[in-house]
């Protein structure tokens, strides 16, 4: 096939991961070397998931990593999870953060209304980081640094189709389509792929994730450009895969919108109920950052995607809720539950009889969002563990739900250097990963940490690319 150029590095993927590596290699090589980065998008939308993403970061204001994090990966993945990646992730925040800041891109630590375990495992009010402007600000300030560097280019509208090999089996180049549909390669002596998972592939979420796939909207436009290119490819050459193939990061969202990251986060002091108005999840069983996904994902697959949130005035006289509602638009009102049924779609009758028993299964004791409060029901199924308010004061509010999928849990598996490797754990030469199409979840994502992660990790692979050149 005709080579149409040669590069030291080919990036697949515009995202935080594939751009933390296409930066470090330009830095670490000083410039000397040429880079390609394959964006399938636009330039007006390049950036992947990252773009859309609020980008909740799991840190401490001394920029560290919440250092419950690995253990909390290691319990809920039943020890599948890999440990020491955790732990290497651990280890690379500070030097992450220190990257991103140092190309302009600016943290903010807002007080968030609601109790969160991002700070050692315990629920409390730490302020969450995150980047003034989201995952947007992120792809923007790395892509500028990246510019600077004359020997690069990032070729727009070009999607990636397999890797090649030389002769003694070292990856040297992607074949790829741009505008003209025609196949070509490029060369080059390193290859990270970091374009996500297959979020955007029906075909692949009906074989992994199962029936009803198709029902699956994506929380935002940028992942229905992440069709397994990258597992598909390495795969190909014998790479081994972590993470569990057949589960989602799902989270519950605002029917009533179409603009990205419509997420409910902000629950805590009302109910879920599905169609038939019945509630069907115990939505104080531990706090929302450890909920939110089980939640959606629950939306998903047994309760036909179709879920309603139901709270009253004591919600809305949280200081800061409405940080707590991603949705541009804000919640329905109404002086009655009757009539918040008809504006939510649901049978008023129904509704009424579910919040009745509701409350009337409230016990004593002060609702304190700040904490878990162990104010809880008794007698009903499914119980509700803290935060057990009446619902009673108008006015009450409600969102029509349903789940939208972030990212897949399965992937290609790597070493602590971001090289892709053999079931056997050998690095295939010349190849690394980075980012959401690297598996490491089972059960349970621990949230706040996909943007991290994937800057950490793109950061080492091309750091370890440009020594090894």
């Amino acid at each position: 096939m005709h080579t149409i150029d040669d590069y030291d590095l080919v990036v697949v993927g515009c995202g935080a991961a594939g751009l933390a590596a296409a930066v470090s290699y330009a830095e670490a090589t000083q410039g000397r070397t040429r880079i390609a980065v394959l964006e399938r998008s636009a330039e007006q939308d390049r950036g992947g998931a990252t773009r859309w993403t609020g980008a909740f970061l799991r840190i401490t204001e001394e920029r560290r990593l919440d250092p419950d994090w690995p253990d909390r990966v290691r319990r809920v993945s039943g020890g599948r999870a890999d440990y020491d990646y955790c732990r290497k992730l651990e280890s690379e925040v500070p030097e992450t953060i220190r990257f991103i800041e140092d190309r302009g891109v600016k943290l903010v630590f807002d007080e968030f209304p609601l109790a969160h375990t991002f700070d050692e495992g315990t629920a409390r009010m730490t302020p969450p980081g995150r980047p003034d402007g989201g995952g947007k600000a992120i792809v923007e300030a790395l892509a500028s640094s990246l510019e600077q560097h004359a020997n690069v280019d990032i070729r727009y509208r070009t999607e990636a189709v397999r890797l090649t090999l030389s002769d003694d089996g070292v990856v040297d180049g992607v074949v790829i389509r741009d505008g003209d549909g025609r196949a070509k390669r490029l060369g080059a002596r390193a290859v990270v792929l970091a374009c996500g998972g297959f979020e955007g592939n029906y075909e692949m979420l009906t074989r992994y994730i199962g029936e009803r796939a198709c029902d699956l909207p994506l929380i935002a436009p940028g992942i229905a450009n992440n069709r397994g290119d990258g597992l598909r490819m390495a795969l190909e050459l014998g790479a081994d895969t972590a993470g569990q193939f057949d589960m989602i990061h799902a989270e519950p969202v605002d029917t009533r919108t179409g603009s990205a990251d419509a997420v409910l986060y902000g629950y805590t002091g009302g109910i879920f109920v599905n169609q038939q108005g019945e509630r069907f999840f115990d939505e104080g069983k531990d706090t929302w950052d450890n909920t939110f996904e089980l939640i959606g994902y629950e939306i998903w697959r047994n309760q036909n995607q179709r879920a309603y949130w139901i709270a009253d005035a004591k919600t809305l006289a949280i200081p800061g809720i409405e940080n707590a509602f991603l949705s541009d638009v804000p919640p329905e009102r109404a002086d009655s539950l009757a009539e918040l049924a008809g504006k939510l779609g649901l049978e008023a009758e129904a509704l009424e009889k579910t919040v009745a028993a509701f409350n009337a299964a409230t016990g004593p004791g002060d609702f304190d969002p700040s904490r878990l409060d162990g104010k809880s029901t008794t007698g009903i199924t499914p119980p509700k563990s803290n935060w057990a308010t009446p619902l009673d004061t108008a006015p009450f509010i409600g969102f029509p739900l349903t789940a939208a999928i972030t990212f897949t849990y399965g992937g290609i598996r790597t070493d602590l250097d971001a090289r892709v490797v053999t079931p056997n754990g050998t690095p295939i030469p010349g190849l690394y990963a980075a980012g959401e199409i690297t598996g490491l979840f089972y059960h349970e994502y621990p949230p706040a940490t996909s943007v991290l992660r994937s800057l950490t990790f793109g950061r080492i692979a091309g750091t370890h690319a440009a020594r090894t050149a």
